[in-house]
């Protein structure tokens, strides 16, 4: 049934049309992965469901009585709250319920109510009526709604009391999860939920979204989650929506059919239109030279009948991409060298917390070894210390006498906020002249006007392409990438994964995006309670031996 419309509906911003009379009906028992290029409107589309946007013109048309819960991509929490008293407050009508039986029991203790019984009856009446509405409003069972919902999210019962302001960002995603499902609403919408999340996270969500029984619409540019878990990939591209049934691998099948079967039928149209044009132009010439109102009559009638024509739009089959060559050289045979590595913090006891101890680990040149494990692990400290930029505790990091690494950090780090991004690759490159730094960005999918505002404007897709930029500048024959694929679109994750391909270097990735791993790597190492396991393959070949 359909529970979401969109009726021609139109959206600018800032004199930019986002997508004009856009038409689009949204099941309520179908999974929907929404995919397209970033600064496509995918996240907009979802904000006018909310209606946190309003349209120009024509209407979005939601079924009475629809329950919407919606993820954003940076969810917003409270830190001085717990984990527990964050999602409690999910429901505002159980909130406002309960204050107001506070605010009941508080009348009912004061001596000049409890003292006259005309007072308290109507005190107690109203009692009856606040707790009749928190039971209809699903209070009667709410607080075991909350736990269970933490739990069923990996939660352990002492996560409860944590304040927000500790929990990482993969642990506040599945917060703000948590206090959608505790309301039970008929529709989610997600945007970019699996952002930030480890692999066991990820799993987590799938079981969540494979059991949800309501409609799903999901932001994702992760291909391995939309494998497993949509039914239909609808793809927002020029402003138009597109639906393919499937997974999202049958969407990629399908999509290239399209656009072999509308390539053929565009050339098929076009040359039928060339030949009624033909027509038309010789009958009125006809008719003006032999003074013949039939001919000119004939002409003028296949001249509209070329106007009615539904013209087919003529298929872009190879749209403009982020042009990425990673140029990297040979170097060292042994490019890095970890042994008895340990990482020892202090802890709030006056002891010490061991991160990781006895850790070896050998990377020859050519390899691509991708790096995964539990948020928390201590991924990204490793990467530090393989830098120099986090002191060892004890052990050694050894690095190839003439290897130079290339470093893509996930919160772009590396980037200067206020820094223009023609000046960013200008002072990577040395010598980069004004207009040299314009066509390169261009390589990179920045427009002219971009290459002159600051990095602190640009969205998270456009840092990661600007950093993808930066590290092409440095010449690095190792490359240290920490979640790359984090925020970049899938044509722009394609086309690194095909550039990591052909680079003649050595690649050290922590990723969790299962698809890219599969794809790059040829070795997979899992930091986890503070040891490193080696498994040789793609991510795919990990899965199956942990699974045995």
């Amino acid at each position: 049934m359909i529970c979401i419309q969109f009726d021609r509906v139109t959206f600018t911003h800032t004199t930019i049309p986002i997508f004009e009379n856009l038409m689009w009906e949204i099941q309520d028992n179908r999974c929907v992965g929404l995919i397209g290029p970033n600064g496509s409107g995918k996240s907009t589309l979802l904000r006018l469901i909310t209606g946190e946007l309003v349209c120009e013109s024509g209407k979005v048309i939601a079924r009475r009585g629809l329950k919407i819960g919606y993820l954003s991509q940076d969810p917003q929490f409270i830190d001085r709250r717990t984990l527990w008293e964050e999602v409690f407050s999910a429901s505002e009508a159980l909130a406002e319920i309960e204050d107001a039986l506070m605010q009941v029991e508080s009348q009912m203790s004061d001596p000049s109510v409890y003292g006259d019984e005309k007072i308290l009856a109507r005190v107690m009446e109203k009692q009856e009526r606040l707790l009749a509405a928190f039971e209809k409003a699903g209070g009667a069972n709410y607080e075991g709604r909350v736990r269970s919902t933490l739990r069923e999210l990996g939660f352990t019962d002492s996560d409860f009391s944590l304040p927000m302001e500790v929990l990482s960002g993969g642990q506040k995603k599945l917060a703000g999860l948590a206090k959608l499902l505790v309301t039970q609403p008929d529709m989610l919408l997600l945007d970019e939920p699996d952002n930030h999340l480890d692999l066991n996270g990820k799993a987590l969500l799938e079981r969540v979204l494979q059991g949800f029984t309501g409609g799903v619409v999901i932001v994702s540019h992760d291909r391995f989650l939309l494998d497993l878990v949509v039914d239909d990939i609808v793809e927002l591209e020029d402003g138009k929506l597109t639906t393919f049934e499937g997974s999202y691998s049958e969407y990629v099948y399908d999509k290239a059919m399209r656009l072999l079967r509308q390539q053929q039928l565009f050339h098929v149209q076009q040359r039928e239109i060339s030949r009624l044009e033909q027509a038309s132009r010789r009958l009125r010439l006809w008719g003006r030279l032999y003074d013949n109102n039939k001919f000119i009559r004939r002409g003028v009638n296949i001249q509209r009948r070329i106007d009615r024509i539904e013209r087919i739009d003529k298929p872009v089959l190879e749209r403009k991409r982020m042009e990425l060559q990673l140029a990297g050289w040979t170097g060292s045979q042994k490019v890095l060298e970890i042994r008895g590595l340990e990482k020892r913090f202090p802890s709030t006891e006056g002891d010490e917390t061991v991160l990781f101890a006895g850790l070896d680990l050998l990377v020859r040149h050519g390899e691509r070894v991708g790096i995964v494990g539990p948020n928390g692990a201590g991924k990204t400290v490793l990467f530090r210390m393989v830098r120099g930029e986090e002191q060892l505790s004890a052990g050694e990091v050894i690095i190839g006498p003439s290897v130079k690494a290339g470093y893509y950090a996930q919160q772009h780090e590396t980037l200067d906020p206020k820094q223009t991004l023609m000046d960013t690759v200008r002072y990577a490159a040395n010598r980069m002249k004004e207009e040299e730094a314009v066509a390169y960005l261009g390589k990179f999918l920045f427009t002219y006007e971009q290459t002159r505002s600051r990095v602190e404007t640009l969205s998270g897709g456009e840092r990661s392409r600007l950093q993808m930029a930066v590290m092409m500048q440095t010449g690095a024959n190792f490359l240290l990438l920490d979640e790359p694929t984090n925020h970049l679109d899938v044509a722009s994750a394609e086309v690194l994964e095909n550039a990591l391909q052909d680079f003649e270097g050595t690649v050290l990735v922590i990723s969790h995006d299962r698809y890219f791993l599969d794809r790059v790597v040829d070795r997979i190492v899992e930091l986890e309670d503070g040891t490193l396991r080696d498994y040789p393959g793609n991510y795919s070949d990990y899965q199956a031996r942990k699974q045995r």
